[in-house]
């Protein structure tokens, strides 16, 4: 049996494939996770930040023996030193799939182990607290700490910490050893299955349409505050004429008396106002003339960004701890038509997207999130979804600072059972993510789900739980579910502010039949509305293309029919939105993506509009057409010099003499 250290979640995973074989699910003790805020890793005048990013080393156990790392102690030691096994250098953060050469640890299946050595300074040990915080493992993950277990998390693409303060040694090297395990079954966010083939090998399915990349995929940061700290902000902005109102709550821990001071500082470093004299932890700060947040485009300064400052001090007035948390002044409101921001209508024109990349995965490249935000303001959207998980939070700290307007989403995809253990787990990732992500100006509403399965009547109690449990953290932001079922079997839309569908017309749909597109469109989308009364975003439409293929007359997969096909559903969006109810069109994908392997998909899902390289095909230089029109028609937006190329000069017509 596993060594000390290894946990079990739940009543049933470990699964007998034969008489010989049982394979471990996950390895989690939820008990050791941190239950308190979740705040960003920022220095400060009482805080240090320290990266873990860099070269970890990475072993993969035995094929007949998956718990081989527990069974041998791996936690207690250095991996490196293994001399039986391949021991690899792995890029923290990255998914390991695609760095080496080995299909084997590209397509594995179950528990990988990391680990490194690290130096924690001396003055350290009087400093207060030290943490330990990763951006996210997936799918599962424990952390021990010199051998011992500091904290367990299940659900990729969300941060999770835990105070390590005793269990580290001062002015001398630590070891950090990680155990990942990426297997999806039933009772995971997202659903999977893993099956034994012919082999004796396992393999993981799911229904999902992207590659199930794992590993320590974003930053790992230890980092300091004092004894007594600022453990959480929350804060919710509205607007009253052109004063802006922040409304904010901190949460501390302290065994001491203390007050807080906030302060909202403009972009030039001018405190704009402060809090009064009471020292409270709650209150409503009135900022006459506010720099108002707006989306992109929508003004000639979008995503105007405050700092609110916040300052724990003591009786005497020394400060104890400080934290700057960003925030954006704007309002959110929404009818049974529209969506607005600042009390002015928005259009939605954008993209569904994934983290993907060569090499990398799922891993955070900063270089490549630049490029793709230069994209999409070259373009001209002004809103995605993160599709089909969170993202990482320096992608969506560029979309606070851009006036990029975000529908986040949490990783429940193609959901098909309903039950009790899985619904815990699907509220528990929308808590973490609101948790994460409440501050933030940038995300406009709250998607609980892509493409599950609500014609089953089980999905009826199932989701009007779900959108209860995000009305009880936030009201302040509507909700959607995207939908892939008929408008006409649906037990799920009643419940959420916004109605959202994905539907592949001239591809899954009438594939070749561009001509019936405009229709279908129009008519599916109006009964949407019809049945639920509320308003209604088409998430995903699109088709593959492989890039350098040309037909004239187009033909399905060129890049040709991919223009015919996005015109024909730009006619429908039109017509739509003359109707009043219809809020936003996304595009599907921003780029060319990985998948699982399968005959249906060359090398991945090539929908982008973009290659996976971030080229541009024919299809991104129309949709730029379409979406800078948009804006010049809705926003009176400037258009840019090199939206259109000389052809000829203008035709000058004469009057007859």
């Amino acid at each position: 049996m596993p060594g000390d250290g290894y946990q079990l979640l739940g009543d049933a995973n470990l699964t007998k494939f034969d008489s010989t074989i049982y394979w471990v699910v996950l390895i989690l003790q939820r008990s050791e996770t941190h239950r308190g805020g979740i705040l960003y890793p920022r220095e400060s005048e009482s805080r240090q930040v320290v990266s873990l990013d860099g070269l970890w080393n990475f072993v993969v156990p035995a094929a007949n023996n998956p718990l081989q790392g527990f069974d041998e102690h791996w936690y207690k030691k250095y991996l490196k030193e293994l001399t039986d096994m391949d021991v690899y250098m792995m890029p923290v953060p990255s998914s390991y799939n695609d760095i080496t050469t080995d299909w084997k640890i590209r397509d594995h299946v179950g528990l990988v182990w990391y680990d490194r050595k690290f130096f924690v300074p001396k003055s350290w040990y009087q400093i207060g607290r030290i943490w330990l915080r990763f951006g996210s493992v997936s799918y599962a993950s424990q952390v021990w700490i010199n051998g011992q277990l500091v904290m367990s998390h299940e659900i990729g693409h969300l941060p999770f910490l835990g105070e390590v303060t005793n269990f580290l040694k001062f002015g001398k090297e630590n070891l950090i050893t990680v155990a990942c395990d990426n297997t999806l079954l039933s009772d995971t966010v997202p659903q999977g299955k893993v099956e034994e083939i012919e082999s004796g090998r396992l393999v993981q399915s799911y229904t999902f349409d992207f590659f199930n990349y794992a590993g320590i995929d974003r930053p790992v940061t230890l980092y300091t505050t004092p004894k007594n700290y600022i453990d959480d902000i929350s804060v919710v902005t509205d607007i009253d004429g052109d004063v802006g109102l922040v409304d904010y709550k901190i949460t501390y821990v302290s065994d001491v008396n203390v007050t807080c001071r906030v302060s909202l500082i403009d972009k030039k470093g001018n405190v704009v106002v402060m809090s009064d004299d009471y020292g409270e932890a709650y209150g409503i700060l009135e900022v006459p003339k506010a720099n108002l947040w707006w989306p992109y485009l929508m003004d000639p300064c979008p995503g105007y960004l405050y700092t609110l400052q916040v300052e724990l001090l003591s009786d005497y007035g020394d400060l104890i701890d400080k934290y700057s948390q960003p925030i954006g002044i704007r309002s959110i409101s929404w009818t049974n038509s529209s969506l607005m921001i600042n009390n002015r209508p928005v259009y939605l024109h954008g993209f569904g997207r994934h983290e993907d990349s060569d090499i990398r995965g799922k891993g955070l490249d900063l270089p490549l999130i630049i490029r793709d935000h230069n994209l999409i303001k070259w373009i001209g959207a002004n809103a995605y979804r993160t599709s089909h998980y969170p993202y990482a939070e320096e992608i969506m700290d560029l979309a606070d600072e851009l006036g990029i307007m975000i529908v986040d989403e949490c990783p429940s995809v193609n959901t098909e059972f309903f039950f009790e253990s899985l619904l815990v787990k699907h509220k528990n990732s929308l808590t973490e993510l609101i948790k994460r992500d409440k501050n933030r100006p940038s995300v406009i509403m709250w998607s609980a789900a892509n493409e599950p399965r609500t014609q089953y009547p089980m999905a009826k109690a199932y989701f009007k739980e779900v959108i209860d449990h995000i009305k009880s953290l936030d009201v302040t932001r509507p909700t959607t579910i995207v939908e892939a079922q008929s408008v006409n079997v649906v037990y799920s839309s009643q419940y959420v502010d916004v109605v959202s569908f994905n539907r592949y017309n001239g591809w899954y749909v009438n594939g070749g039949n561009l001509d019936v597109v405009p229709l279908s469109v129009v008519a599916e989308a109006t009964a949407w509305h019809e049945k639920f009364n509320k308003p209604v975003i088409m998430q995903e439409y699109g088709g593959d293309t492989l890039e350098g293929l040309h037909f004239t007359p187009n033909f399905i997969w060129s890049e040709e029919y991919q223009v015919s096909l996005m015109s024909k559903h730009f006619q429908a969006f039109d017509e739509l939105r003359e109707r009043g109810f219809f809020i936003g069109e996304f595009i599907w994908n921003f780029a060319d993506f990985k998948t699982a392997q399968t005959y249906t998909r060359v090398g991945g899902n090539k929908k982008g509009i973009f290659t996976r390289n971030r080229q541009p095909k024919a299809s991104a230089h129309h949709l730029r057409k379409r979406y800078w029109a948009l804006a010049a028609q809705l926003y009176n937006a400037s258009m840019p010099h090199d939206l259109y190329d000389y052809v000829a000069r203008p035709v000058v017509v004469h009057d007859e003499l």
